[in-house]
């Protein structure tokens, strides 16, 4: 690891919690964050009334109104061999009422919440998991709170797609769960795939929480699957902080089942300046086949922003 990425990574560190700390102790000096936070979720609910328009059977007064919700994140992902690893992800939704909350229309630029589990440099490029992935769609729900959903829309490089996933829960004990979920899909292109995810969850206190996460992706295009597993401990500080510590593995099945890249790192998040606004530093070091699994260090800085009238 050459000097001038520790003097960067060092400075980052230090920017960042001077940063934070300050802010805390004179939050009046950024006002300027509540109009962003104002505007945003603004923008939110008029496009989610927008939407729901189209669905007005007959003339009557609500007593519900349409509301959207947002999830920014943007991240500097630097490692000892790339320098320029940047990673931005966003999560639009939008309830509408005049479906009964069994319609949404979700977008987003990953395909669904178990990707935003890993860090951006931890995945498999062959699966083209960082390519084309902003989708639109509509979601249906034959209930609002049905663990059965259903999409229908575009993604991957503007390819027509339907989804069908289903998800469910299981307190083994008192402290041991076990959530798992199934889905298959066809893409216009891509032809079929589907999904399988396994997380078993023990927890220690309540505040300390330890997963075991499996997941497995097969697509007919390239005709094999790509599985994911990641060991994670989980600590709540206090009311603004946490560590998520972790090692994750992730391969495929051809030309046989074998480990393509490895990591570690310890996550510190912080809720600060305002309850919707999250930062958060990482280092880690990472290890790929591509690179003779040779250590690789390096440190992610993000914040994310949640906007939402609630």
């Amino acid at each position: 690891m050459n000097k001038l990425l520790i003097y960067k990574i060092l400075l980052s560190v230090v920017g960042v919690t001077s940063f934070m700390t300050h802010a805390e102790s004179s939050p009046s000096k950024h006002v300027w964050l509540d109009n962003v936070h104002k505007n945003v979720a603004d923008s939110m609910d008029s496009t989610a009334l927008w939407f729901d328009k189209f669905f007005i059977l007959e003339e009557f007064s609500p007593d519900q109104y349409a509301t959207g919700e947002a999830r920014i994140r943007l991240g500097w992902e630097p490692r000892s061999r790339d320098l320029a690893e940047f990673d931005t992800r966003f999560r639009v939704k939008f309830r509408l009422p005049n479906l009964k909350h069994r319609v949404d229309v979700v977008m987003s630029d990953y395909e669904d919440e178990q990707a935003d589990n890993s860090l951006s440099v931890l995945q498999d490029d062959n699966n083209n998991v960082n390519d084309n992935r902003l989708s639109l769609a509509l979601r249906f729900k034959h209930k609002p709170d049905s663990g059965l959903s259903h999409r229908l829309g575009v993604g991957r490089g503007l390819q027509i797609f339907a989804r069908t996933r289903y998800r469910n829960s299981h307190s083994l004990s008192e402290k041991l769960s076990f959530r798992w979920e199934t889905a298959a899909n066809f893409y216009s292109k891509d032809g079929f795939g589907s999904e399988i995810t396994g997380q078993f969850g023990y927890t220690a206190s309540p505040s300390k929480i330890y997963r075991f996460n499996n997941h497995f992706v097969y697509r007919d295009e390239t005709n094999d699957w790509f599985w994911q597993h990641n060991l994670q401990y989980l600590s709540q500080l206090d009311n603004q902080d946490a560590i998520i510590a972790g090692i994750y593995f992730e391969g495929n099945s051809r030309p046989d089942y074998r480990l393509e890249e490895y990591l570690t790192s310890v996550r510190w998040r912080k809720n600060a300046l305002r309850e919707w606004l999250f930062f958060e530093v990482e280092p880690f070091i990472l290890w790929r086949r591509d690179e003779s699994f040779s250590a690789s260090y390096g440190l992610a800085l993000r914040v994310e922003g949640h906007f939402s009238r609630d």
